[in-house]
């Protein structure tokens, strides 16, 4: 195992300064203090503590104010910056973040990861390359999240990846990676790292509690629970293929499936991302997909509002937005069913995913910064 430096962790309730601001950016350095339970002095230590570290700084005074204007307090968005990665079936991407949560630079590797050593090679060189190009020193990376579609198997939490990912399952990944690219390195599913990025740069802003639904080659998804990413005792709180039975696991709305029959009706796509690129909802072969899948998809949404009770539920992952508004609306929703009096429980919204860019590797470079800064 690498031994690392310690990196300038941040203490709770510097973290809880940290994702104040990151939330509510720009703020009026006055009202950081009724954001938390803490007292003025305490805040106002945290917040200078936190200057005199280069994560935070002061800048203009908000604009039409009344009385005497408080400076605002801003995150130093080159303070730090982390790495992504996210292995899909059919893709390798690799990206940079800021201390503010934004993508710096992403790239997509032209090649099919199926082999594991070369595709780790090739995305450290790309890393080299982009940290070069953008004048990011190697000491300003936190840290890597890696993502992978799968779950988590055994207690030495190693992924157990779709057949394509063959070469990258059932290893203990973390070792190999922080030797590879010296830094080090956070482990998640595709899903969960959905769930943490909507939760950071998504619907997160206005959602403190939801179900993330992940669309990709497989289907999955990610919980978060007042603000807090869940993930169960093993690891993987979110499996939610684990409610189909053998005889019903075809038609769950994973992207494999809808490429299937796509194929099987003349439409030749090959990959997912070129289902993502390229969907059409005039395709032959969806609308019976759609067919076949929602009523496997209403059994769940039915489920997480029954057990979970979220403010909202969250199409994402690989999903193309055309296809997550025809499944939204199409959704049987358990208020549509006959309850005592005629009056329904409060339901969830039903959104599509709000993060920007590709999303699993968005999410991928924010873990570091999740579990290291921000709460």
């Amino acid at each position: 195992m690498i031994a690392f430096e310690k990196s300038p962790l941040a203490s709770e309730n510097e973290r809880l300064i940290l994702d104040i601001v990151r939330r509510h950016e720009p703020i009026a350095r006055a009202l950081i203090t009724g954001h938390t339970n803490l007292t003025q002095q305490s805040v106002h230590r945290l917040v200078e503590a936190l200057i005199a570290r280069g994560l935070l700084r002061t800048a203009a005074p908000l604009r039409g104010v009344r009385g005497q204007p408080s400076p605002t307090i801003e995150l130093v968005k080159e303070a730090v910056y982390s790495v992504g990665i996210s292995i899909n079936t059919d893709s390798a991407i690799l990206s940079l973040a800021d201390f503010g949560c934004n993508i710096v630079a992403q790239e997509m590797l032209k090649m099919v990861p199926s082999d594991r050593r070369e595709t780790l090679a090739a995305l450290a060189g790309t890393l080299q390359d982009l940290l070069e190009r953008h004048g990011i020193h190697r000491d300003r990376l936190v840290g890597l999240g890696f993502a992978m579609s799968g779950f988590f198997v055994l207690d030495t939490h190693v992924f157990n990846a779709p057949e394509p990912l063959r070469d990258w399952s059932l290893i203990e990944l973390r070792p190999e990676l922080e030797e590879i690219f010296k830094l080090p390195v956070w482990l998640e599913n595709n899903a969960t790292t959905g769930a943490i990025g909507e939760s950071l740069r998504g619907v997160g802003r206005w959602c403190r509690t939801f179900a993330y639904l992940s669309f990709n080659y497989g289907f999955g998804g990610g919980l978060v629970l007042e603000g807090k990413s869940y993930v169960g005792f093993h690891g993987n709180a979110g499996e939610f293929s684990m409610i189909y039975t053998p005889d019903e696991m075809s038609r769950r709305p994973a992207l494999q499936y809808l490429i299937a029959a796509l194929r099987e009706n003349g439409v030749h796509i090959g990959s997912i991302e070129e289902l993502r690129q390229n969907f059409d909802p005039a395709w032959p072969g969806v609308e019976g997909w759609l067919a076949d899948t929602m009523p496997m998809l209403d059994r769940l949404i039915a489920a997480l509002i029954g057990v979970l009770d979220p403010q909202a539920i969250v199409f994402g992952g690989q999903l193309p937005q055309e296809l997550g508004r025809m499944m939204i609306s199409r959704v049987l929703m358990p208020s549509e069913r006959r309850h005592r009096y005629g009056v329904a429980p409060n339901e969830a919204r039903l959104v599509l995913s709000e993060t920007k860019g590709d999303a699993a590797t968005l999410e991928a470079a924010l873990l570091p910064l999740k579990f290291v800064y921000f709460l």
